[in-house]
């Protein structure tokens, strides 16, 4: 059986210590993949398998996994005997992890080589049939443009000259490519949204998929919009205030990265509608509501002859127990797109994105349609899990 590495960039933070506790849940047979699009009853089957997962990372913290696991469980979010349970889970994937990269950094030509290296040697120590690159870490402000940015040669030769062009995001898209590894962007960050990395990859023969992974109030968003397009009704107005603790909220409180995030979670609207509306997104990081978010909408319409009317729709939740299974579901998808051949970027993973790439496509059922005629394209062949791939599950969620 194939083995898949999931190398995580920020991956001692709250999304990437779920992901590793979850996992070794799920493996451990003491919790069902719920909140796993790719477990449920019709999915085709056409994964590997959550215990054949291999963890490692980058980041700069230097917390163990356990101990982050052991915080989160105090805030409610990882119930309370799994740090414990799975210590020995928690410290292979600790084990793995190496000094990420930070602005300022040292020269990025050097920064890169190292980076490749690690995700390199991570394969080689595991014997991995692939590895996929997934960035978890914090929410970076919008790139400013560079000339460098259109040409892989041009990058190159700017990188080789000691310039410090590339924002941390876009420096691991750009090791995990040359490392032949595919890539994820979970958050708002640049990643490989660059003309030089969208070339580099087509080069390396490596899919990915982003960007700011769709979790809360903008999946409600994707799903509502369609609906009143519909239906004929003229939105006027769609307002939106989130509020955020944790580490999330910390760095957006950030004018300059909550600008990332504010202008991801409004894509979803316009490009549903296909024009602009009043209102917009606003973010407010409030300490005390620690690994938890709260999301107000506040919607005005107009429908037949005119009549005005309004709709409002309220979202609490754990932005990590939210993120956790999607990680391990576009994992996974990757990596079995990069067995398939696939290159570039997959816009088939729009449903799981609120700015994705290589697509205008931003209504949920529509999105969830083209995700399901991906994985059947992607059932044909081999199965990850030996023999022939089942056309589909006949459980809702597999335990």
């Amino acid at each position: 059986m194939p083995t898949i590495g999931v190398w995580l960039a920020g991956a001692r933070g709250s999304v990437a210590t779920t992901v590793a506790v979850g996992a070794a849940a799920l493996k451990a047979g003491i919790s069902p993949p719920l909140g796993c699009v790719t477990e449920v009853r019709g999915f085709p089957d056409v994964l590997v398998p959550f215990a054949d997962l291999v963890f490692g990372g980058h980041d700069i913290a230097g917390t163990s996994l356990r101990k982050r696991a052991e915080r989160l469980s105090e805030a409610g979010v990882i119930p309370a005997p799994l740090p414990s349970l799975l210590a020995q889970d928690l410290a292979a994937a600790d084990a793995e992890i190496r000094p990420g990269y930070a602005p300022g950094g040292g020269v990025q030509a050097a920064a890169a080589a190292r980076l490749i290296g690690d995700l390199t040697g991570f394969r080689d120590r595991h014997g991995l049939a692939r590895v996929v690159v997934v960035n978890v870490s914090s929410t970076e402000p919008p790139v400013v443009w560079r000339p460098e940015f259109e040409c892989l040669a041009d990058l190159e030769k700017a990188l080789a000259s000691g310039a410090e062009i590339l924002p941390p995001s876009s420096l691991y898209a750009y090791a995990a490519f040359h490392a032949g590894c595919g890539y994820v962007e979970f958050t708002p960050s640049t990643g490989p949204a660059l003309p030089a990395l969208a070339e580099l990859a087509l080069r390396a023969g490596v899919p990915y998929a982003g960007r700011d992974g769709k979790t809360g109030e903008t999946l409600v968003k994707s799903t509502l919009a369609p609906m009143f397009a519909g239906r004929a009704l003229r939105v006027r107005s769609w307002s939106g205030l989130n509020l955020l603790g944790g580490g999330d909220g910390a760095t957006l409180a950030d004018p300059a990265a909550r600008t990332s995030k504010e202008i991801s979670k409004d894509r979803a609207v316009t490009g549903v509608l296909g024009q602009g509306v009043e209102g917009r997104t606003h973010i407010d990081y409030v300490p005390d509501l620690g690994e938890w978010k709260t999301a107000w909408d506040h919607v005005t319409f107009e429908g037949f002859l005119g009549v005005r009317m309004a709709f409002q729709f309220t979202w609490q939740g754990c932005d990590s127990a939210l993120a956790a299974p999607l990680v391990l579901d576009l994992a996974r998808l990757v990596a079995r797109a990069h067995e398939k051949g696939r290159r570039g970027p997959l816009p088939e993973l729009g449903y799981f994105f609120k700015d994705p790439l290589a697509t205008d496509e931003h209504g949920l059922a529509a999105q969830y349609a083209r995700l399901r005629a991906f994985a059947e394209e992607l059932s044909s062949g081999p199965s990850p899990r030996g023999g022939s791939a089942p056309a589909a599950r006949s459980a809702s969620p597999r335990a």
